[in-house]
């Protein structure tokens, strides 16, 4: 099964996706942390530690930040697997192109494991005037419609509270 989890910064959307994977493992699920620690970026280190002690022992953690197939690649239908997340990855992976994205997350929706993604909703604000910030939105977006295409059950998430769209 595959699920993805989408919403605005602090909407819940971990949490809840945290509950499901675990909900969904038959053994201890692994948490895929995408974060490049390499940025040196004390408040998104907060971020980090308060998801570790949100967690505690319940997940093996892996952390790939570029190539998501390395470790979802060695997975068997026994396996759960969360995600958190796919706006990490793809802004680590914003220099490649989009035909990348999709050759990633085809590769993802032929695997037999459980999937949980996370994804962060930036597509509801004015358009970003730099370049960049409107390749990032852009490709969220397309990542997006992806992954709620391959993905078997889609939850918007707003102040903590899901709602099934697929």
């Amino acid at each position: 099964m595959k699920v993805l989890y989408f919403g605005g910064q602090k909407s819940g959307k971990s949490n809840l996706a945290e509950k499901k994977a675990l909900n969904l493992c038959s053994s201890k699920p692994y948490y895929l942390a995408t974060y490049d620690n390499s940025f040196n970026d004390k408040e998104m280190h907060k971020r980090i530690d308060k998801h570790k002690l949100q967690r505690k022992e319940s997940f093996f953690t892996i952390e790939e930040s570029k190539n998501l197939l390395k470790v979802l690649g060695k997975s068997n239908k026994e396996d759960t697997y969360l995600v958190d997340c796919i706006s990490m990855w793809l802004f680590n992976n914003l220099e490649k192109d989009e035909a990348y994205f999709m050759e990633q997350l085809e590769g993802v929706s032929k695997l037999d494991a459980n999937i949980v993604f996370v994804l962060n909703d930036v597509n509801s604000a004015i358009i970003p005037f730099d370049k960049e910030s409107r390749r990032f939105v852009d490709m969220t977006g397309i990542i997006g419609q992806k992954l709620a295409k391959i993905c078997d059950e889609v939850y918007e998430v707003k102040l903590g509270l899901e709602n099934r769209l697929k």
